[in-house]
Order: C-alpha cells, then sequence, then structure tokens
C-alpha cells in the first residue's frame, strides 16, 4: 500500500448534446476469484477512506464479538439505510432490546435519505432524528455488541475502545493491510484508510468464506435482504445490484467510493476523486462487464440522463 492517494484518471464524462461538458477522474481496480489484479486505473495502493464501504467489516467484528444478529436484522446493522418506515421501525426495535434510548447512539439525528419518506416525515410533522440517520442500524449492532460481549456502552465509538480495537483487527485481515489512518465518519464512529485493492480484496473475501462463518453470514445477510441495505427507491443502487445479480454483494459509501463481489467472477472497488455520485454507477458497470458480468440492471445503470427543457439531451456515462 501506498503512503498517501495520489488521484486518478478520467473516468466518467458528462456528454450534453453531443458536447462533453465535464469530467470525473477516479481510480478502480478489477480482481479475479483467486484476488490477482485483473484491470486497473488510476491511484489502486494509495490509501483511502472507504466510508460506508467499511460496514460489512465492522458487522463481521461484531458478530465474532457475540452480536447476535441474523438476516434482516443484521442486513439493516451493515446499512446505509434510506429511512423507509421499514428501516426505522427495525432499527427502533433493536434498540428496544439494549434497553437504552436513541440519545445512548452517538450517529447525529438527521432526515432521511429517500426523499418520499423525507418528505413523508416532514408533512407529519416530524423531523430530524438518530433512528432516521442512515447508519442508525451499525450504531445499534455496536452497542448490542458491547453489551454481550460484556464491554462498557460508554464511548463505544473511541478508536480505543475494545470494539473499536477488534474492528480494526478485523479491516486488518480482510484488506491484508494495516489501516494507513484512522478518522472520524459523518456517523461519529471510526474510519479506517485502506486501499482500493485492499477493500476489493475484502469484498473478496466476504462472499468465498465458509458457510456460517461470520463473514459468510454478514455477505448472506445483505445479499438475502438488500432492501434492507439501502432501499427501495431508484437511487437504492446497493439494493438494486444485489436484487438484479444474484450472488452480488454490494456497498457503496459517500464521497465516491463503492465495493462489490460476484462469487465466481471477482471483486470491484471505486474510488471518484470529486466524490461525486453520479460517476459511480458507469464505472461500475464497466468493470463488472470487464469481468464478465451481465444482467437487464447493468443495462439500467450504465448511464445517467442529463435532461435540458424536460427532456433527455445527453448522459453521463464510462469512458473507461
Amino acid at each position: 500500500m501506498g503512503e498517501s492517494y495520489d488521484g486518478g484518471v478520467p473516468l466518467v464524462e458528462a456528454v450534453r448534446s453531443g458536447f462533453v461538458e465535464s469530467a470525473h477522474r477516479g481510480s478502480v481496480v478489477l480482481l479475479d476469484p483467486t484476488g490477482a489484479v485483473r484491470a486497473e486505473a488510476g491511484d489502486v495502493l494509495g490509501p483511502v477512506f472507504p466510508r460506508s464501504s467499511n460496514k460489512p467489516l465492522q458487522a463481521v467484528a461484531m458478530l465474532r464479538a457475540g452480536l447476535p444478529l441474523t438476516g434482516a436484522d443484521l442486513a439493516v446493522a451493515c446499512a446505509s439505510h434510506h429511512g423507509e418506515d421499514r428501516h426505522v421501525e427495525r432499527v427502533g426495535a433493536l434498540l428496544r432490546r439494549t434497553g437504552l434510548d436513541p440519545s445512548a447512539l452517538r450517529c447525529p439525528p438527521d432526515l432521511p435519505i429517500s426523499g418520499t419518506a423525507r418528505e413523508a416525515l416532514l408533512r407529519a410533522g416530524g423531523g430530524p432524528s438518530r433512528l432516521h440517520m442512515n447508519c442508525s442500524g451499525k450504531h445499534v449492532g455496536m452497542l448490542l455488541s458491547c453489551q454481550v460481549a460484556g464491554w462498557p456502552v460508554a464511548g463505544y465509538w473511541r478508536p480505543e475502545h475494545p470494539l473499536q480495537q477488534r474492528i480494526t483487527a478485523t479491516v486488518e485481515e480482510f484488506t491484508g493491510e494495516p489501516p494507513a489512518a484512522v478518522g472520524v465518519d459523518g456517523c461519529g464512529a471510526p474510519l479506517l484508510a485502506v486501499s482500493l485493492v485492499g477493500l476489493a480484496r475484502a469484498y473478496l473475501r466476504l462472499v468465498s468464506a465458509e458457510p456460517g462463518s461470520a463473514a459468510r453470514t454478514v455477505a448472506d445477510a445483505m445479499r438475502g435482504y438488500p432492501e434492507m441495505v439501502a432501499g427501495t427507491g431508484p437511487e437504492a443502487y446497493d439494493t438494486r445490484l444485489m436484487a438484479g445479480i444474484p450472488g452480488l454483494l454490494a456497498k457503496s459509501g459517500a464521497e465516491g467510493v463503492v465495493a462489490v463481489a460476484v462469487p465466481g467472477a471477482g471483486a470491484v472497488a471505486v474510488k471518484i476523486d470529486d466524490g461525486a455520485s453520479r460517476a459511480l454507477m458507469p464505472v461500475l458497470v464497466s468493470a463488472l462487464r470487464r469481468l464478465s458480468v451481465e444482467a437487464p440492471v447493468l443495462d439500467e445503470l450504465a448511464e445517467s440522463p442529463l435532461h435540458g427543457g424536460g427532456e433527455i439531451v445527453g448522459a453521463v456515462r464510462a469512458r473507461w
């Protein structure tokens, strides 16, 4: 792994009325099923913050610590959920199992990611809450893990806490790299910097783990309940990918990150330098097709339309 991220190359362009009006730079790596690099562009060895793409690895550490969750409950603990009723209700039920109230959660109050859910909440007179924050499932999972393991709940988010130390060790195990930096994620939890190669390697290990292992349990929960990992709207890309491609595991993160693995095909990790989410899917689709993965959902996500005067006049598309 390099000491710093040196930046990427042009990966995506926005074409309006046949004219390229802007572009996004970034880095992407493809691993084959053995973990060997199949293709790459940009800096795939420099450390980046994976943001919420770290969540499956955090969940593996929590399961190993005794977290008593499976199925949809475990999926929402891995989620960047969109704040739909199904998410808030399930996270609320898990929180009640802890005997604590929302003030115990480190994640800040927020509105739902889903525009539909956000509008409904505001119309009903509601407002930002910790349960609606997209990382609330992970934070409740952390509280439950601490209670089962006998660790203090206070300060569960601090890097020196036993839970966070377990998470750091798990990230190092699965990526094959010591974290290059420790930061604070948007939800307040520690954030560990690794390379794109390490991130893709970790996802490959998640989908190829032995049945019954913590890693496989996490992967199976996310793939079995993809609507809990993101949501049901058109911008719930992780949900659409996992629902549309059998066996695929996907988790995106803020600031232009996504990691995906498909058993028997390989793994992909992407970082868009300027953090633009609109650039992620075109690059990911191009990468998956290079791994011979094909499905109708990839046709749907390959380009994002650009509008002018109420009509489609162009698209955001991969140039790599």
